[in-house]
Formats: C-alpha cells, structure tokens, sequence
C-alpha cells in the first residue's frame, strides 16, 4: 500500500519512529510523500532520501547524541557562561553539529537540496518568530527570496528542529531585514493538515509521539518549572488539536512516550530499544484493525 506521511514532534522520543517503520515495512506500506515537524521532520527527510528501516536503525543505534550538542568554545571553558551566551545568542548550543551530521547522513544517498527529490514529495514545518508566522519548507522560501530547489535540506532540518532556548535559532535574510526561525514545533507539531486537507492523492497515516487526548493524563503543575513545560506542550498542541476530528484519529498511530524527556541526549542503549519497541508494538497493534479512511 503507498501512502502519504506526517510525523509529529518529539525530540529524543523520535527513536520510536525506527521501531514503527520496522512494523510498516514488514507490512508492505510504502510512503510516497512525507511531512514532519523536529523529530518528525528528521524521519519524513531521511524517508524521502530513500532510507529503509534497517538502514535507519543502524544510523540511530550508532549515533552518540553528546555529539550533536556544540556549545560555544567560552562556555565549555568557563561553564557559567552559558546563560550569558543563551541571553545573547538566544541558545545554548550552535546546532551546527546537528546541521552538520544531517549534511553527512544525506550525503550517503547523494541528497543534499530539496531539488534532489522528487517535487512535492517532502515538507518540514518550522516557525518564524519575527513575522509570528508558520512556515512550510520549501514552500514559503519564496517569501524570503530564497530559490526552494536550491535550499539545504540539512539547514532546513536544523530550523524545523531548532527548539527555542536549547539550540540558537537560524536567521533567514530577506533583504535588510532577517527573520528568526525556529522550532516548527512551537505553532504546529503535528502538521496533518499538510497533506490531509481535502485534495488527498491516497490515504494520510500520521505518526504521533504522545498518547491520544482521550488516554493523556492531565499536566501536573506544582511549580514554575512544571508550568512552563505544560504551557509549552499546551501551545504546541492547540492548533493540532483543534484540527484532528475523529475521522482522522483512524489515520493516526499514538505512540504513548510521555514518560521519556523531549531532550535527553544522554540516552542509553537501553532506553533507546525500549522506544524503539514501544514504536513497533504500538504500530502492530494499530495495523491489526486499521481501514484506511480518506
């Protein structure tokens, strides 16, 4: 069966998405197009690029996620100016090497702009701050002057997955004027409207990294730390939200991964095949009774 795509936010949890890959090619379903959000823009690119489950799992399980956290030279040498380099730089890491290692793992299947794919067959969502707008890629690149078939996918990678305060945004110039991007999380994580809006080609299957609002526990909110988290997550998810009518709730594999952090980079090899099966075992269950509904 040949489908179109879209994967949720989610940061580390994505690992989940390796295990649910596994259960869908085991099955026959194949993506034609592919959209995504942080975590799920990573898997909708490196779909696109013609990665399979196998290959997948080998990039992830060989990935030392310390790696991917670059923070400026003066705060590894003097660490209690990191929160300087955050009020300044508005991060604490560059996001370079994350840029850069996407740049890598793309290079392998000769993929490195969006005009190496297919037209159409791929879209990341991110947000710019400055306009107060959402952005697709490559799509909306035009406002910004920019060619779309001649954009980095990796940079794009890195603006859909640039979560605010953790990673220093990407700055996008137009003229005199430069607009600040970052995470696509913070106005859409879950963009199934992207491909599921009335002009479907062939069935939607949307992959998301939480449980579904009926099953998700309320937030606890004890103190300011909590508040934050829920107000963030509370933001993040309104707008999809209010979108997903219970005719797509058949079309979407909830994968409960509340209890793990969006940002644990010191994740061990254990905590990584737990996601990873909780991915696939999510994904059986759902592909036993699904009838695709479009």
């Amino acid at each position: 069966m040949i489908v179109d795509g879209v994967f949720s936010g989610g940061g580390i949890k994505g690992f989940a998405y390796v295990g649910a890959i596994q259960a869908l090619e085991e099955k026959g379903i194949k993506f034609e197009r592919v959209a995504g959000t942080s975590a799920g823009a990573i898997l909708a690119t490196f779909i696109a690029a013609g990665f399979n489950a196998q290959e997948l799992e080998v990039i992830f399980d060989e990935l030392n996620l310390k790696v991917l956290l670059d923070p400026p030279k003066m705060t590894r040498e003097f660490p209690f100016l990191k929160w300087l380099n955050l009020y300044k730089r508005f991060g604490l890491y560059k996001g370079r090497a994350l840029e850069n290692w996407f740049l890598e793992k793309l290079a392998t299947k000769g993929i490195y702009t969006f005009g190496d794919l297919p037209k159409d067959s791929l879209k990341l969502v991110a947000s710019d701050l400055t306009n107060g707008k959402m952005i697709v890629l490559p799509d909306d690149l035009h406002h910004y002057n920019i060619d779309g078939s001649t954009f980095p996918i990796s940079r794009a990678l890195r603006m859909s997955c640039g979560l605010p305060f953790f990673f220093e945004p990407v700055y996008l110039k137009n003229g005199k004027s430069e607009s600040v991007i970052v995470d696509g999380g913070v106005l859409s994580n879950f963009p199934l409207w992207i491909y599921d809006n009335g002009h479907k080609k062939r069935p939607v299957l949307g992959m998301k990294l939480s449980s579904s609002s009926e099953d998700r526990a309320p937030h606890e909110i004890n103190n300011a730390i909590q508040l934050f988290e829920a107000l963030f997550t509370t933001m993040q998810n309104a707008h999809d939200n209010r979108y997903i009518a219970r005719k797509h709730v058949k079309n979407i594999i909830f994968i409960p991964v509340e209890d793990y952090s969006t940002t644990q980079f010191d994740l061990d090899e254990k905590t990584k095949n737990k996601l990873i099966s909780i991915g696939k075992e999510r994904t059986i269950q759902f592909l036993k009774s699904w009838s695709p509904v479009w």
